[in-house]
């Protein structure tokens, strides 16, 4: 593996979203003097916080999986997330309602699940279920190291037998056939699938390696800080401000000073830091502007979908809703043909509904509730431009009010409260490439070693982090990009280097 080679005793992490708050902890717990430096006035990034007439709202993501990805980070500093942050963990993780009015509870623990998809859909689809978790346990055990876990420098880093092992296992192959080899229910496979949406690709063509986020979601299992997401930004960073980070917020960064192939200083709009070497956690554009450079590619990038988000306090709920529901819509892949080829609007709306006051009431005022209503949509690179959708918002928040009032949330507009709506053109303005919060797709040219290096060429001590670069896009790829980042500058632990132990006598380990 490649590491940041001479002096990196202060390191600059620029930006306090979860992707630098990781990078910043592990940093930290290797001995690195760290300076952390964000625009907001606050921690998050993504994972912000709006304040709106007494409701107290999460502005970015709403599931939390993995949570010991996170309990590596404050470990790293000697800290502990469940000192901090109380997570609950959701029984169901999700509620799937479909056209047909059938619905269905996700739930994690097997022999829970296995029964009500005996419920759902029969005995053959429990055992169908129970297969199919085996393989999604197997799937991620074969790629949590060698692909989402690893830092890739070249794609000859894939010829490991673990290629071989995921291709027997069938990753290699299409998501949707994957999952259709063990569940025949239609809208069993949309419940194992939907999160394809994620990588920004349909299950019709997203690798079945992307099953690995279903494992995520359905296996490992969903959590919700109490407090809001936003609580554990908070926790990370005062996590990080004991172990003696420099957190410096309300501080955009401005340039790069650089000494030949080094940047020896970061330049705010408060003055100049000086370093040994930086994480950018910003905008893969941002990032390569500040760097003066961008990587070469052979193919033109492409973005995830984006969303319209309708944050609505009310003063009433709905019996039908858990934390998170989907309300699926009849048609499938045409949805997909929409948000991710043609650019339309979805016709047949496939929506999330979190409802995050069902597990904390304390994020509204007291008999009040929050929803967090989720509709996929184009980006602008295919499909309304963010000046169109200042036209456009009004209209197609009155369409969603009513399609969920129509999925059987009567009364929904009636009783909202306070509303904030979040569309493409506000993605665009925080400064979000092709107005989408999901960056880069995993399309099979973006992933892996495929996917934007965390290292620039020509640049020796400045490291990326975030959904743009390794591993991808998500609360825990994220994470994993922050320790990632880091490592390049430490070197891995010691574990990950016994770990790797055979690259070494195959010249694809070490310093350089």
């Amino acid at each position: 593996m490649k590491s940041v080679p001479g002096r990196t005793d202060h390191v600059v992490v620029v930006g306090a979203g979860f992707a630098g708050l990781s990078a910043a902890l592990h940093l930290l717990g290797a001995g690195r003097k760290v300076t952390v430096v964000e625009r907001d006035t606050g921690p998050g990034g993504r994972a912000g916080r709006l304040d709106l007439d007494g409701f107290r709202v999460d502005t970015g993501p709403t599931v939390l999986t993995m949570p010991a990805l996170l309990d590596e980070a404050f470990a790293a500093v000697g800290d502990s997330l469940r000192e901090r942050v109380e997570l609950v963990p959701l029984h169901p993780a999700y509620r799937a309602l479909f056209r047909d009015g059938s619905g269905v509870d996700v739930h994690t623990e097997a022999a829970a699940m296995a029964a009500e998809v005996e419920r759902f859909a029969g005995a053959r689809e429990a055992d169908g279920y129970l297969r199919l978790r085996s393989w999604l346990g197997r799937l991620y055990a074969v790629q949590e190291q060698r692909f989402i876990g690893a830092n890739f420098d070249s794609p000859a880093q894939l010829l490991h037998p673990d290629l071989a092992r995921l291709a027997a296992l069938g990753g290699l192959g299409r998501l949707d056939r994957a999952i259709g080899s063990f569940l025949e229910d239609e809208r069993l496979q949309r419940v194992f699938s939907f999160q394809a949406l994620y990588a920004g690709v349909p299950p019709s063509r997203a690798m079945a390696a992307y099953a690995v986020i279903a494992y995520m979601d359905t296996v490992a299992g969903v959590y919700f800080p109490r407090g809001g997401m936003h609580a554990v930004p908070v926790a990370m960073a005062e996590a990080a401000r004991r172990a003696g980070a420099d957190l410096r917020f309300g501080e955009r960064v401005e340039a790069l000073e650089r000494s030949g192939a080094r940047v020896t200083g970061v330049l705010t709009e408060h003055g100049r830091i000086p370093c040994d070497a930086v994480v950018l956690t910003t905008e893969l554009p941002h990032a390569y502007r500040l760097l003066g450079r961008a990587p070469r590619r052979a193919v033109r990038t492409r973005h995830s979908p984006s969303a319209v988000i309708l944050h609505a306090g009310t003063d009433r709920t709905w019996p039908v809703l858990a934390h998170h529901t989907l309300f699926f819509g009849a048609a499938w892949s045409r949805t997909f043909e929409e948000i991710t080829r043609t650019g339309k609007l979805m016709t047949d709306p496939s929506l999330l509904v979190t409802r995050p006051t069902a597990t904390d009431p304390s994020l509204a005022p007291p008999g009040r509730h929050l929803h967090y209503v989720l509709a996929p949509c184009p980006n602008t690179d295919i499909g309304p431009s963010p000046l169109h959708w200042g036209e456009l918002g009004t209209a197609y928040r009155d369409s969603l009010v009513a399609e969920l009032e129509r999925r059987g949330l009567d009364g929904f507009g009636d009783a909202i409260d306070a509303e904030c709506l979040v569309t493409p053109a506000d993605w665009a303005a925080m400064g979000h490439s092709a107005g989408t919060p999901f960056s880069v797709a995993h399309t099979f040219a973006q992933t892996g070693p495929f996917r934007p290096r965390n290292l620039v060429r020509g640049t020796e001590n400045v490291v990326l982090a975030g959904c743009g670069t390794t591993p991808g896009v998500g609360v825990p790829p994220v994470l994993i990009s922050g320790r990632l980042a880091a490592h390049r500058i430490t070197g891995p632990p010691p574990a990950v280097r016994r770990r790797l132990a055979p690259a070494v006598t195959r010249g694809r380990l070490g310093a350089s």
